[in-house]
């Protein structure tokens, strides 16, 4: 579903991705794991148009994307939740739910995927008319990844979930995250600094380091590897 290749990237001066190329098959999980400022964050953003790339290629089922601006990646499928969720957090739960299908003319489907919103972050239905700064951490991520769902996206950009959250909140969040995969068929690829947790629901990993890949595997043999689980799992 997403191939990158040769993938170069800056912040002004400074290069955060150099010559990174990955795969992502439809349906699948799969993970970005290593450490901050490693350039998982700037994939992300490379992949969902809000940082434009220097070289390389970005592939969206078999079409070109780099360079696109993010609301036509959108339109075609890509759903970018980023890290520390910004939410609009004047605007009501449902206010931000409805935003996030601002891109679809299909109002009787949008209402009916707010219900399943509602039944995937039941908590939500509670809050529906609070303000989303409001909320709880958890209640917030809960929100932000179901507005990012309200676009109906083939391919969910997830960057850091876990930030900040309780290990109990943390696990369900996981258990949705998975089941909306296997539910829906959307494609995840997914940045977490919880590697083990990251591991334990991806089905394949890259390990990026100073912006460049260093290794990729199966998460099974990722896990059993001395290196990561020296440098990220912690045993």
């Amino acid at each position: 579903m997403l191939k990158i290749s040769g993938l170069q990237a800056s912040y002004g001066q400074v290069l955060a991705l150099e010559s990174v190329s990955l795969e992502v098959p439809q349906g699948s999980i799969v993970t970005l794991l290593g450490a901050n400022g490693a350039g998982k964050t700037t994939t992300l953003r490379v992949v969902s148009g809000l940082l434009r790339s220097q070289s390389g290629t970005v592939e969206f089922m078999g079409r070109r994307i780099d360079r696109r601006p993010p609301e036509m990646l959108v339109s075609m499928g890509i759903s970018h939740v980023p890290e520390g969720r910004q939410l609009f957090s004047e605007m009501s739960v449902m206010e931000n739910l409805l935003l996030g299908a601002y891109s679809r003319a299909d109002k009787a489907g949008v209402l009916a995927d707010v219900d399943q919103m509602f039944l995937y972050f039941p908590i939500l239905k509670e809050r529906r008319e609070q303000s989303a700064g409001s909320l709880s951490g958890g209640e917030q991520q809960q929100l932000a990844i179901a507005r990012g769902l309200m676009s109906r996206p083939r391919l969910l950009l997830l960057d850091e979930p876990s930030l900040g959250l309780a290990p109990l909140i943390v696990r369900g969040i996981f258990e949705i995250i998975t089941r909306i995969n296997r539910e829906q068929g959307v494609t995840i690829l997914l940045v977490e600094q919880d590697a083990s947790l990251a591991l334990s629901v991806a089905s394949y990993g890259y390990v990026l380091e100073t912006g460049r890949v260093v290794m990729a595997d199966e998460s099974a043999k990722l896990r059993e590897d001395e290196n990561v689980r020296r440098s990220y799992l912690g045993y």
